[in-house]
């Protein structure tokens, strides 16, 4: 045993499986050592993976053998007396399935193990005890996510310094399969709420049908009820990411509206933030242009939030909440477009119909298509960019309702002049409206340093507008058809 090594944290050939050098401090009487410590664990790179749980497992002799098991969560394993061998095997999905790591421990050390990553322990001398913190509590329930491998496989070839055929070993672990018959452990679970949406369905499209990838609507997870939040272990998450939003700007004014604003927009997320921070997850939250007043023409992350009307208000809590939460996305974006109803989609419509219609043109922003957004959250999670918010929309010019409009206008053929600019006070005159911000327009600095760029929304707009040409070509001919 090494005296008073200064704690040190090692990487291995298997991702995230670490060990760290402890300082023990021994004399005459024997030794002490900080066998964890956070603090200053978390500084050299142990994860912050919340223990729930300690263990001790007492081996009375030398070559008593145990596993080879992958539990679903992480622990953090040291010896308290004795020395050990120690086998791991990477039994994730993966590049790195079926990786091996060994090394001897004795109490100057402990092992750091990830969830999936399966392991062994041999006794070197008799009376060897070890001690392992883990993350979820144990329950004969959780036995059904374990993943095994046989201590004899050939595959793995691991070097036994007492010999299987001399050591100790269970019956159980002797019919663990070879690496060839394992089913890798599949990573944590992403949920994905208000799948149904606009921005749920571009997530549908962006995150495709893994298996590990969890899409609810509103009709899977009310999350107006209590019961939203429970019946699920969310210790088998890593990550949500909350696309379900009371939008309903104007219809945030009424009684009902700013009580449901309220319910789906602050409470629902306050519980969401919860689960979040209690089992260390990925929080991300679709947040607004209206969380401001619109009096700056260019907003950034770091702006003070001054919403204006019940939704923005409602938004704007919705993220001092997120922000508690230690490991959070928040998104901010303007003006969203995508497979639902839609200003671009309306004034499709209305082009088509022959319409000349009246659109505000002193408001001024960027549109939002949910590819991009869809896009540019997976690029966040995939790259671990720095937690904190986050402007998203797409590129480009601030232009006015009334500027795009025109645009859709042109590209579909007809007279941009159809369009008529009117100020926000007069398409408003005489209707309950809420407070609408001047200025929408988001600062994309700080996603572009994260290394995303969005596309400039008038590429994205006429590829839009061709789509929806497309559709409806595709309904007339089916109506023709049917008569």
């Amino acid at each position: 045993m090494k005296f008073a090594q200064p704690l040190a944290v090692h990487q291995t050939n298997i991702p995230g499986l670490l060990v760290i050098d402890l300082p023990v401090h021994g004399d005459n009487r024997g030794w002490f050592k900080e066998n964890w410590q956070r603090e200053k664990m978390l500084a050299l790179g142990v994860p912050d993976f919340g223990p729930v749980q300690n263990n001790i497992s007492f081996n009375a002799s030398a070559g008593t053998t145990r596993g080879i098991h992958a539990e679903p969560w992480d622990k953090f394993v040291s010896v308290a007396s004795g020395r050990i061998f120690g086998a791991w095997v990477d039994l994730r999905e993966g590049t790195s399935f079926g990786t091996v790591f060994t090394a001897e421990l004795g109490p100057d050390q402990a092992v750091f193990v990830p969830r999936g990553v399966g392991n062994a322990f041999q006794s070197l001398q008799d009376g060897t005890a070890y001690t392992y913190l883990v993350n979820d509590h144990y329950s004969p329930e959780a036995q059904h996510l374990y993943t095994f491998l046989n201590l004899a496989d050939e595959t793995a070839d691991i070097y036994w310094p007492i010999p299987l055929a001399e050591a100790e070993l269970s019956e159980k672990d002797q019919k663990h399969p070879r690496l060839a018959d394992v089913t890798p452990m599949p990573p944590l679970k992403t949920l994905v709420l208000g799948a149904d949406g606009q921005l749920g369905r571009a997530l549908r499209q962006q995150l495709g049908t893994a298996p590990n990838v969890e899409f609810a609507g509103r009709e899977d997870l009310d999350l107006s009820m209590p019961d939203a939040y429970t019946g699920r272990n969310w210790r088998q998450y890593s990550t949500i990411i909350n696309a379900a939003a009371f939008t309903d700007v104007d219809g945030a004014e009424t009684p009902e509206g700013r009580r449901a604003a309220w319910q789906i927009n602050v409470n629902a997320v306050t519980q969401l933030a919860r689960i979040a921070t209690e089992y260390r997850l990925t929080l991300v939250h679709v947040s607004s242009d209206y969380v401001f007043d619109g009096s700056s023409e260019l907003h950034s992350e770091t702006e003070l939030v001054s919403p204006l009307g019940v939704y923005g208000q409602s938004k704007a809590a919705a993220d001092a909440v997120v922000l508690s939460t230690p490991r959070h996305y928040i998104l901010r974006t303007s003006w969203v477009v995508g497979d639902g109803k839609n200003f671009v989609r309306t004034m499709v419509g209305l082009a088509r119909g022959g319409v000349a219609p009246a659109v505000v043109n002193d408001q001024y922003g960027r549109l939002t298509f949910t590819q991009d957004l869809a896009a540019g959250i997976q690029h966040l999670l995939s790259t671990g960019a720095t937690y904190g918010i986050y402007n998203l929309t797409n590129d480009g010019d601030s232009r006015s309702w009334a500027d795009i409009a025109k645009e859709i206008y042109g590209l579909l053929g007809q007279p941009r002049d159809s369009v008529t600019g009117v100020s926000t006070a007069e398409y408003f005159a005489g209707k309950c409206a809420a407070p609408r911000p001047q200025h929408s327009t988001l600062e994309l600095g700080k996603i572009k340093s994260a290394g995303f760029y969005p596309q400039p929304a008038s590429q994205r707009l006429a590829e839009y507008v061709r789509d929806e040409v497309s559709a409806w070509r595709v309904r007339e001919a089916l109506s023709e058809k049917r008569t």
